[in-house]
This record gives structure tokens, C-alpha cells and sequence, in this order.
């Protein structure tokens, strides 16, 4: 059994049963506790910028060891419920997807989020539903967010995205899902299609021409991630940052829109 606050579990799946969840991505536990300072009412990890963290490229590749420590990381140091994303479960094996997603249980997570990428939908299905096993063996009502990679990787013709969307999420949720993510899609019209059609709350992925929350909650979305962005661009300040300390060695530039340093310190102290 895991030491975790069942509650958490239940909060987290109550936060998808009307309007929106707005998730803002962390990385590390000074991330997750700025943000849930600021008044998120979760938390989720983005794949990447974990990754990226731990000086790892994106993509299946971080070993769950240093995934499962992060989040343990976080879980010290926030209240609210923690949403973990395993990429692709970080094997194409279903009883070590099986194990890893036991680890980030164990160590915080009350929900995934697990993808099928370019494998074949037969093998997520196999995922997810060892997955849920895993859930029930550890007694938490993990919360299953099932990520299709249709539009974010164009599997399909563009005339054929809707359909096939709609079709994996129809096997996923028979697997067990209890979300679907579809990152990539932004057009109106199709996400209200997908919304009313995948028969469990839909998550979407913030991006350029995506509508704003009020019309995404129009629609029927009930979830919208930053995914890596906040990430990317926190990233960006720290490299037009260093470009300009590097070449004139200025100060003026380190402090401007800086945090307080006694306000980011007062943060950790302890609660």
C-alpha cells in the first residue's frame, strides 16, 4: 500500500467532473511549489522538462528511478494533488510499464499520463490496462489520462484526424482510461466533435491558435496543460539572460522582472 492520502486521489478526479482544470507544468519541487503558491489546483510534470532537468532528451529515455525521486521531491514540498507524466510508460514491455507507474504512485502521483505515440493503439491498451491493475494492487484510484499522439505526430491525413482520434479513445477508454489527451489539436470545430464524442473529460494542450479557457470550457474541454511551455520559455529568459551577461557583463538585466530573493526563500520555509 502506498503512504498516500487517498483524498488527494478523489480531489484530483473530482476536478475533472465540471468546468476546467487548468494544469501549469513543473518540473522540480521549487517549480511546484511556486506554482501551487499561485493558486493552482493541481499539479502535472511534463515530461520534458523533467528530462530536460536531468539533462536527458525527451522521449522514454529517463530512467524511472530519477523520475519516481522528483516527484517524491515535489510531493514533499506541495498539499495539492500531482498529476505525473510516464511518456510512453518508458518501455514497450506492459509489466515494466506496469512496475514504473507503481513507483510514481508510491511516491506522490494520484494520476498519469501515459501516450501511444507512433506504436499501434493494441499496445497502449495493453498499458493502460496494466496500469489499472497496478491502481487496484496499490489501493489508489489512480486517475489514467490516456495521450493520443494523432494530431501531435500527424499519424492520419488531416481529414482523418477526427475519426481516429475518436476511435482510439473509444478502445482506450474500454481499457480503462479515465481521460483523453489529444495535444495538438486547435481548431473549435473539432474539439467540440472531440469533446462530445470520447465519452470521458478531454485534455488539450496550450499552443498557438488554441481559444482561450472560457471558450475551451464552451466546448467541453475539461482539462488544458501547459505541457512543456512554461518550461521552453523559462528556458528562453535563461538564455537571452546569459547571452547579454555573458557578452557585456551587466547586472541591470538579472534583476528585471526577478522574484524577490526573501519571497522565493520564504517559500520552503517550513509549513
Amino acid at each position: 500500500m502506498t503512504s498516500l492520502d487517498p483524498a488527494a486521489a478523489g480531489q484530483f478526479r473530482q476536478l475533472h467532473a465540471s468546468g476546467l482544470l487548468i494544469l501549469p507544468n513543473v518540473w522540480d519541487a521549487g517549480s511546484a511549489r511556486l506554482v501551487e503558491k499561485l493558486g493552482a489546483r493541481a499539479l502535472a510534470t511534463s515530461s520534458a522538462a523533467v528530462a530536460w532537468s536531468h539533462g536527458y532528451p525527451d522521449g522514454d529515455v529517463l530512467p524511472v528511478a530519477l523520475l519516481a525521486a522528483t516527484v517524491q521531491e515535489i510531493r514533499r514540498v506541495v498539499s495539492t494533488p500531482i498529476s505525473v507524466d510516464v511518456e510512453g510508460g518508458y518501455s514497450s514491455d506492459v509489466a515494466s510499464v506496469g512496475e514504473a507507474v507503481a513507483r510514481v504512485v508510491d511516491a506522490g502521483a494520484v494520476g498519469i499520463n501515459i501516450e501511444d505515440g507512433a506504436a499501434p493503439p493494441e499496445l497502449l491498451c495493453a498499458k493502460l490496462e496494466s496500469v489499472k491493475a497496478t491502481a487496484r494492487r496499490l489501493g489508489v484510484d489512480l486517475f489514467v489520462n490516456a495521450r493520443t499522439d494523432v494530431y501531435l505526430k500527424a499519424l492520419v491525413p488531416a481529414d482523418r484526424r477526427v475519426a481516429e482520434t475518436l476511435g482510439r479513445a473509444e478502445r482506450y477508454r474500454a481499457a480503462g482510461a479515465d481521460g483523453i489527451f489529444v495535444p495538438g489539436v486547435t481548431d473549435s470545430a473539432e474539439i467540440r466533435t472531440l469533446a462530445e464524442g470520447v465519452r470521458l473529460p478531454l485534455n488539450v494542450l496550450a499552443r498557438p491558435g488554441l481559444p482561450d479557457a472560457a471558450q475551451l470550457q464552451a466546448l467541453g474541454v475539461r482539462r488544458l496543460s501547459a505541457g512543456s511551455g512554461i518550461a521552453s520559455a523559462v528556458l528562453g529568459r535563461i538564455a537571452a539572460l546569459t547571452r547579454g551577461f555573458l557578452d557585456t557583463g551587466a547586472s541591470g538585466p538579472l534583476s528585471e522582472g526577478a522574484l524577490p530573493y526573501a519571497e522565493m526563500n520564504a517559500l520552503f520555509a517550513p509549513r
